[in-house]
């Protein structure tokens, strides 16, 4: 597995890996600049960082376990420390519930998952075989690294829209596969080469996708604006409801006022010379009209 065959067409095709895993590490830039912009995640996923940091972690402690693997610790160094930048930022402008949820998978992965690996490979196994078995586990979540950006495939079919599609992710996954499979194949390491394939057939398949949707309408756009045109009417409703029911009220308490004002006598007696048979009469006295009296029946 350390055998080299053409070493110096390896080492270029590991150099050139770096530069283009550099890219691969960087292109993810202009997402985390747009919800830097907007102050919010949004649609985003922490899922290919994480799972990306994962990895990383993963490359480094497999080519500390080999021999000639120095271009694998100096890139995923470098790649630790991007993808903990792009998580620290997520987690900043995430939502609380997507918040929670993240950092819940960052332990989950990182802490426990990677604490698990480091801690049973040394204490189960020995020389080759634990770079075999550490080997393989880097090959299984290699797959993962080119897979968990297809977690967006589905959102992108389902509302044929792209916006939350990293393009330039999924350009430079494809072309950091071709480079990495060569150097794999070269140094006759299959931990390398195999989940490369499949790395360029997925950052293929997610291409294909971006092109096809690129120019499509939005199926969640026309959803969302009618949500937003019941929600108006409703609304509007609402507003023209409250404002009959104001203007009932201060009808109703012109009315009671009116009322008031009405019940309201200036001098208020019975009348003493038909008290006998007026039981139930009022007599109102007006002192401008001298010795005229009104009738007012209960």
């Amino acid at each position: 597995m350390t055998t080299q065959s053409f070493p110096h067409l390896t080492l270029a095709f590991g150099l050139l890996g770096n530069v283009v895993s550099f890219m691969v590490f960087l292109s993810p830039l202009p997402t985390f600049y747009k919800v830097y912009k907007k102050k919010s995640t949004e649609g985003y996923q922490i899922v290919p960082y994480v799972v990306g940091l994962f990895s990383a972690m993963l490359w480094i402690y497999y080519a500390l376990l080999k021999v000639d693997a120095m271009l694998l610790i100096t890139i995923n160094s470098v790649g630790c420390f991007i993808q903990t930048f792009y998580i620290c930022v997520f987690l900043f402008y995430a939502p609380k519930k997507a918040r929670i949820e993240s950092l819940k998978l960052v332990g989950l992965m990182i802490v426990v998952g990677f604490g698990l690996i480091v801690g049973l490979t040394q204490f189960l196994t020995h020389g080759a075989s634990r770079v075999t078995i550490v080997g393989w586990i880097c090959l299984i979540f290699a797959l993962c690294v080119f897979v968990a950006p297809l977690g967006v495939v589905r959102q992108v079919i389902k509302t044929r829209s792209v916006e939350y599609m990293p393009i330039l992710l999924s350009l430079a996954l494809t072309l950091n596969a071709v480079t990495w499979f060569f150097y794999g194949l070269l140094l006759h390491d299959f931990n390398i080469a195999i989940p490369n394939v499949l790395g360029f057939i997925f950052g293929l398949l997610q291409m294909i996708l971006y092109f096809v949707y690129k120019n499509k309408k939005p199926v969640c756009n026309e959803k969302v604006a009618s949500e937003v045109e019941i929600k108006n009417n409703i609304a509007t409703k609402e507003e023209k409801t409250a404002e009959n029911k104001d203007k009932d009220e201060e009808i109703i308490d012109v009315v009671k006022l009116s009322a008031l004002m009405c019940s309201i006598p200036a001098v208020t007696k019975f009348n003493e010379n038909n008290n006998s048979s007026v039981d139930d009469h009022l007599v109102l006295d007006r002192p401008h009209v001298p010795n005229h009296t009104i009738e007012v029946a209960a």
